[in-house]
């Protein structure tokens, strides 16, 4: 009360945002981004001081490309922003281009993509950087400017997105948070190795309230000596196949209960890459003595790189899924696209279990759709489902066994709606839109698209978080077998919906 007294609540709010352990006292190194800010000069940090470069190691110069958020594809903008002050969108308007569009780094740094000893098996995954969250310690802070130092494998992770903007979190505020890999292919001197990155920017700053922009995923792939003294190859990007691929959050007010404005939109292009191989910044002849880097004629001297012959090797497909599942352990079962799931449960006879949310399920893009109500900055239901029901084991044991599983947009399917080319699939998109109440619908229908049974997941989280004598209706009985009540109700939601549609199913 003191503090509130003394600051105001916007002064408070911004004290609190560097306070970052709570203790009403600001250190050094809490105030250091103010510092940093008011002085114009950033302190030479720690962990640069750790890196001693090894005069003789090789660099990398790695290009940014970025083209930013096409704003039309804000759901917001359907309304030309009305209510949303032009304050709130500047850090986002005003981010037209990379921070550093080039950056030369020490091959060496590129160290913590190695793998450790236990994981050498092709595509065997291993964490980078750890998530530290689940369901159960919630999420992090969304009142906060400015990302912690990062520590050990942090650092080159950071370093990299700090080219796309000053004020990357390689932390995440919603689980799953971290960064994981797995080696795509192996050689007798290199490793291909596939990443996935879950990170976020801020992109305001005070007085501004926060701005919150995650794209769903990055994802990339180093080919680099298993010493790491040489990166043949780097490239770091955020997909661009899904019609939204980025989420943004704001707030409205000095404290973390404020209201907060939560959109999605689509980010055309964010991507690192390497011009070429690492090479020697210095350079020595047969006799070890350094020579110039430039011919006599001043060209720059050529670098010839041995052919890498691959000994064993994945697809990027199969990586890419393999770092999938280490994120998101519901993707144990396989989600197919709206369409395919059709064509496959067709063939084998079994019932669609289609998810239709207003953003993705497998990336953070798809978080903003889940927060429930655009005024509750609070772990959502889609991110609920995805961290409890859906990785349940007897969930994904009867999915597996009895449905072909699909998860879709429905900005997708409205495409699809209108789509006169294939009737069937303009078809199925209608009986599916026809049934969705935002932000989560779970579907259950035939191959025909015929939907059997649907329960909204606001409606299902409500259900389950009542206690069983509580629930007025009937239509999803708890079990006893299950001390989880959300995953006993999902199972009966699937139960319930093979029943119905066993007459379809055996005409």
């Amino acid at each position: 009360e003191l503090a509130l007294k003394s600051l105001g609540s916007e002064g408070l709010f911004l004290f609190s945002s560097l306070d970052t352990n709570n203790d009403l006292y600001l250190s050094p190194e809490e105030f250091k981004p103010i510092a940093e800010k008011l002085t114009g000069v950033a302190p030479i940090s720690e962990f640069e001081e750790e890196e001693t470069p090894d005069p003789s190691g090789e660099t990398l110069s790695v290009v940014a490309k970025f083209q930013p958020l096409i704003m039309e594809t804000m759901t917001k903008s359907k309304d030309g922003f009305l209510g949303i002050s032009h304050v709130a969108l500047s850090g986002l308007r005003n981010w037209t281009a990379p921070a550093a569009p080039v950056s030369v780094m020490l091959a060496r740094q590129f160290k913590a993509f190695l793998p450790p000893k236990n994981k050498l098996d092709l595509g065997d995954p291993w964490w980078i950087i750890p998530s530290e969250l689940n369901i159960f310690t919630g999420y992090l802070s969304n009142n906060r400017f400015y990302p912690p130092p990062p520590k050990g494998k942090e650092i080159i992770i950071h370093r990299l997105l700090s080219m796309f903007h000053p004020r990357p979190f390689v932390k995440t505020r919603f689980a799953p948070q971290g960064a994981v890999a797995c080696i795509q292919a192996i050689s007798t001197f290199y490793y291909t190795i596939a990443f996935r990155i879950h990170a976020e920017f801020q992109l305001n700053e005070p007085p501004d309230f926060p701005f919150w922009f995650s794209p769903g995923q990055f994802t990339g792939h180093i080919i680099l000596s298993k010493d790491s003294s040489h990166v043949r190859e780097f490239k770091l990007f955020v997909p661009n196949k899904r019609f939204l691929n980025v989420d943004m959050e704001w707030l409205y007010g000095a404290s973390e209960s404020s209201n907060m404005e939560v959109d999605i939109g689509y980010l055309p292009q964010m991507e690192l890459e390497s011009t070429g191989p690492s090479i020697p910044s210095v350079i020595h002849d047969e006799n070890g003595n350094v020579i110039d880097s430039r011919d006599p004629s001043g060209e720059p001297i050529q670098f010839v790189f041995e052919e890498i012959t691959w000994q064993q090797e994945i697809p990027w497909e199969e990586a890419a899924q393999k770092l999938e599942v280490a994120m998101y352990p519901f993707k144990k079962v396989s989600y197919l696209p709206f369409t395919q799931a059709f064509e496959r449960a067709k063939a084998e006879k079994k019932l669609v279990h289609s998810i239709l949310l207003w953003g993705a399920l497998d990336d953070h893009s798809g978080d903003t759709a889940n927060h429930l109500s655009a005024s509750l900055p609070m772990p959502g239901s889609g991110r609920t489902l995805r961290e409890t029901v859906l990785e349940s084991s007897p969930i994904l044991a009867l999915l597996n066994e009895s449905f072909i599983s699909s998860w879709s947009l429905v900005k997708e399917l409205e495409e699809l709606q209108t789509n006169r080319e294939n009737e069937f699939y303009s078809k199925l998109a209608d009986l599916h839109l026809e049934k969705y109440n935002f932000p989560v619908e779970m579907i259950i229908c035939l191959p025909n698209g015929t939907v059997v049974h649907h329960i909204n997941a606001n409606y299902f989280l409500d259900i389950t978080s009542m206690k069983p004598e509580d629930v007025e209706s009937n239509i999803f009985s708890f079990s006893t077998n299950f001390e989880d009540p959300s995953t006993a109700t999902y199972l009966q939601f699937l139960k319930e919906g093979l029943q119905r549609a066993k007459p379809y199913l055996q005409t």
